[in-house]
């Protein structure tokens, strides 16, 4: 790696909100204007794209297919970390197609030497990629969303996987339904966070391993607008929308914020962070150069 990010996207050829598995999906909706938000999602696209070049980023493509309008959300593929990528498995049939046509790319990175391994998830455990599985690297952990599509099971095929503890929350109110829309771990040891997201439990586990002045709780109308749903790149922060204060309170602390309008792929309940994959995730462990776990299950 030359320690540029590496990120996977996927252009939104097909992208659409044709069925409806979360709180923000309306088919009837998008279909009356499909035309329109079609059109309008691959501006927001590119200009998501842009701006991540901009910032350094080099972009691999997923090739977009017809009849998986969610293909675009890449944060779902897999867990990626140290060169290894887990794939996921989705809860709805809807997106199980999905699965097949990840692997495949999957496969061709590790054919151009970008990973080094692809693996799979134990039969029936469900795990929606980095989507459910967001890599804190101030802490060296991963905070792993379950129940409405991942299932608490994930963690220890997590744990086997790549050796990183793993630290499982269950998401309690379903607009919030993976914890890419919950919470966002920033560059310098912040963390982003929606209160509202996450069981009195869940809370309690956040603050006893955050300290206060590095939690940034994230209001009603920030939560809303799918602000946590964002890209950290360093001191760089894109997101699809961030409030006055929210803003001052970032740049305070020394980040910079991309706003860039995702309005279109709200409507299917992702935004920035939805629609890109780290390849380049590393581990304390791989920076040291110490080997990677062999997987204590019997994955694929």
């Amino acid at each position: 790696m030359n320690g540029k990010p590496r990120i996977l996207m996927c252009r939104p050829d097909h992208f659409g909100v044709t069925y409806s598995i979360n709180p923000w999906m309306d088919p009837t909706g998008w279909a009356s204007e499909a035309q329109t938000l079609a059109a309008a999602a691959k501006d927001e696209w590119r200009a998501l794209h842009r701006i991540l070049k901009s910032l350094g980023a080099t972009i691999h493509l997923v090739p977009p297919e017809a009849g998986l309008p969610d293909l675009v959300f890449t944060a779902n593929a897999a867990v990626v970390m140290d060169r290894v990528a887990l794939l996921a498995h989705f809860r709805y049939p809807e997106r199980q197609g999905e699965e097949a046509h990840f692997e495949r790319a999957f496969r061709k990175l590790k054919a151009a030497r970008l990973i080094d391994e692809v693996r799979h998830l134990p039969p029936g455990v469900c795990l929606e990629g980095a989507g459910d599985c967001v890599w804190d690297k101030t802490r060296g952990l991963f905070w792993m969303g379950y129940g409405p599509r991942s299932d608490k099971a994930a963690q220890d095929a997590v744990e086997d996987c790549f050796g990183i503890e793993t630290v499982a929350l269950e998401l309690a109110d379903p607009r919030f339904y993976h914890m890419d829309t919950a919470l966002c771990p920033l560059s310098s040891g912040d963390l982003l966070y929606v209160p509202c997201a996450f069981t009195a439990a869940g809370l309690a586990e956040i603050h006893s391993r955050v300290e206060p002045s590095r939690r940034i709780a994230i209001d009603a109308a920030d939560a809303v607008r799918l602000a946590a749903n964002a890209i950290s790149i360093g001191d760089d922060i894109v997101l699809s929308h961030c409030g006055e204060d929210l803003r001052r309170r970032l740049a305070a602390l020394g980040y910079r914020v991309h706003e860039t309008p995702l309005g279109s792929f709200a409507l299917s309940g992702g935004s920035a962070f939805c629609l890109t994959l780290r390849l380049d995730n590393r581990s304390e462990r791989a920076r040291r150069g110490a080997a990677h776990p062999a997987p204590a299950l019997a994955f694929g």
